[in-house]
């Protein structure tokens, strides 16, 4: 018997989808903020880490900064690793009730540092010695919600990179977060065969997501949409905050 959940994961992969091929990111965001409504964020990622692996695995070989990227990053993918690997149980112990509501701060928090344009300058000499640090914070961040936005994001972006460059980095640490966080998944049990049809269902949504984005692009101007992306997911970030206080404390 056919599962009417599975159209809402078709919907929110492929508006995550859509998202990610407008501006560039924002698929294990949203898509795991949307999720989360309905289901624990443990659940929420386990559907979302196949899609986002191959979508980004796709941005990381699409261009020519692979070596450089990985000669600059690696204290930050190395921490990041490291972080999501001490963070094992934070999504599925004592602590996984906790897990919407970190996460819906993380949202609001994103969207009010982008909607903020504030920008970051790190100098070169400082990259390595603070990237071990922010990545582990990422880590240990994402192994306890799935999102690696903070403060990954303000990092990448203050390191200077250009546009084309940036946009392989993102798709270079995305790759090694979520293939990190998969092997905390399988060892929790969360990736099984249950996730198979789901997952599937996901990538195919999030690549027609993507390529509708990449069409609307051209018509539409990226950043007015970045902005109204932005407020709707600070909205959503407060939903899930104040529905999982009521749960906790009402």
């Amino acid at each position: 018997m056919f599962d009417p959940f599975l159209l809402i994961i078709a919907a929110v992969f492929a508006f995550a989808g859509f998202i990610k091929g407008v501006i560039g990111l924002g698929l294990p965001t949203v898509s795991i903020g949307l999720l989360a409504i309905a289901m624990p964020p443990a659940q929420a990622v386990a559907i979302v880490i196949v899609p986002a692996i191959v979508t980004n695995i796709w941005q990381t070989f699409v261009g020519s900064y692979l070596r450089d990227i990985l000669r600059r990053l690696w204290p930050l993918l190395l921490g990041t690793v490291i972080g999501i690997r001490l963070g094992a149980g934070l999504m599925t112990g004592p602590y996984a009730r906790y897990g919407s509501l970190v996460l819906g701060v993380l949202l609001v928090a994103y969207g009010i540092l982008g909607l903020s344009k504030r920008s970051f300058h790190l100098a070169p000499s400082r990259e390595k010695w603070i990237g071990g640090p922010v990545g582990l914070i990422t880590g240990v961040i994402s192994a306890a919600t799935g999102v690696q936005v903070i403060p990954s994001m303000p990092y990448l972006q203050a390191i200077g990179m250009e546009k084309d460059e940036l946009v392989q980095a993102l798709g270079v640490f995305f790759t090694t977060a979520t293939l990190a966080l998969a092997v905390n998944l399988t060892d929790a049990g969360l990736l099984s065969t249950a996730t198979a049809l789901p997952g599937l269902i996901a990538l195919v949504a999030a690549f027609a997501g993507m390529f509708g984005g990449q069409a609307v692009r051209t018509r539409m101007h990226p950043e007015t949409f970045r902005r109204w992306f932005l407020i709707a997911l600070i909205g959503l970030g407060l939903y899930l905050a104040a529905t999982t206080l009521v749960k906790l404390f009402g």
